[in-house]
């Protein structure tokens, strides 16, 4: 694990959010979600990546999901899967969590939703300790998910940097259902 105590960290592949210093009136690029766009002005508002992420996002993987009730993965799973999304347990320990069938690995997944024509993985939510985020991201990567989501105290520099080259949208140390939630109760998502 990583010494850093910082929170709140959110990257896409560029950008204001990235901790890169502004360059007073010039047009940077930047790219959010994969979708480049410009800044014209010196100190304009970025709009949120981590609302835009969960507005366009429907399918989540759960890396780690667990169907213990008292566990952190599944209290989240129960409320994204309340709030509409397509949740995909990813566990070789379990058989079945909230009512869906879970795969042993990402790539197991990929395989059944290619073979039913189904969408791809919109994002890689990973429950696991940080030393085996690399091969999660790896796997991500392989099956062309768009996001990696690392929950609260899960925090991979290197590997946020290769998911981030690879052209993946990268979420590090945050609680999906806290930011969500956060959103919907100020109406940035519906």
């Amino acid at each position: 694990m990583s010494s850093r105590k910082t929170r709140s960290v959110y990257t896409g592949t560029s950008g204001p959010w990235t901790g890169a210093p502004a360059r007073p009136h010039s047009r940077s690029r930047v790219c959010l979600l994969g979708l480049p766009f410009a800044v014209t002005k010196a100190f304009a508002i970025a709009p949120d990546p981590i609302a835009e992420l969960l507005a366009q996002s429907r399918t989540i993987a759960v890396v780690g999901l667990s169907s213990r009730r008292t566990r952190p993965s599944y209290g989240v799973a129960a409320y994204l899967q309340r709030a509409g999304y397509q949740i995909f347990p990813v566990n070789p320990n379990e058989t079945e969590v909230l009512g869906v069938r879970s795969w042993a690995t990402l790539e197991s997944l990929a395989e059944e939703l290619a073979r039913m024509g189904s969408e791809k993985i919109d994002i890689v939510d990973i429950f696991r300790r940080s030393e085996e985020v690399p091969a999660i991201v790896e796997s991500a990567i392989a099956i062309g998910a768009k996001t990696i989501w690392m929950q609260e105290g899960v925090i991979h520099e290197e590997t946020a940097a290769r998911a981030r080259a690879a052209g993946l949208f990268v979420v590090m140390d945050l609680c999906v259902l806290k930011e969500h939630a956060s959103r919907i109760s100020t109406g940035e998502i519906r």
